[in-house]
């Protein structure tokens, strides 16, 4: 008799929670980091077709820092849908604006872009200062 090849399905998989603390971290290293924990690919079950990731909480997402000179040369693009509307604002502007938005832009973009990366990306919850919501789930640091 062949072994049969088991699939993970919603009813045999059980997701984790990590806390990742992004003080003194370096963006790239931990945007990926976190990009392989929510494709689930640090597990021995993993599956392209299937999310079979775990959610992650990042506090402290303003102490974040970079390499080099990219805290002055750094910037993001966005577009407002109005003609001439290309707008770019800074790496420090957006630190000190909007912390989260620069863990999950580097997130985001290294995950898969379809309809799977955009259902992974949910599973990400970034935190500007060190307090967090989700104490019910108990996250557990993440090394």
């Amino acid at each position: 008799m062949r072994q049969k090849t088991s699939h993970l399905n919603s009813m045999t998989y059980a997701r984790e929670w990590h806390l990742v603390d992004a003080e003194n971290q370096t963006l790239g290293r931990m945007a990926t980091r976190i990009a392989m924990i929510l494709m689930g690919k640090h597990k021995p079950t993993h599956s392209d077709h299937f999310d079979c990731g775990d959610n992650i909480v990042v506090v402290n997402a303003e102490k974040v820092r970079v390499s080099g000179r990219k805290a002055e040369e750094k910037t993001y693009a966005r577009v407002t849908g109005y003609p001439g509307g290309r707008r770019e604002d800074s790496y420090s502007e957006m630190i000190e604006e909007h912390p989260h938005r620069v863990i999950q832009k580097a997130v985001k973009r290294m995950l898969p872009k379809n309809k799977l990366g955009r259902q992974l990306i949910k599973k990400l919850h970034v935190y500007g200062g060190p307090e967090h919501p989700h104490v019910a789930q108990q996250p557990k640091p993440l090394v």
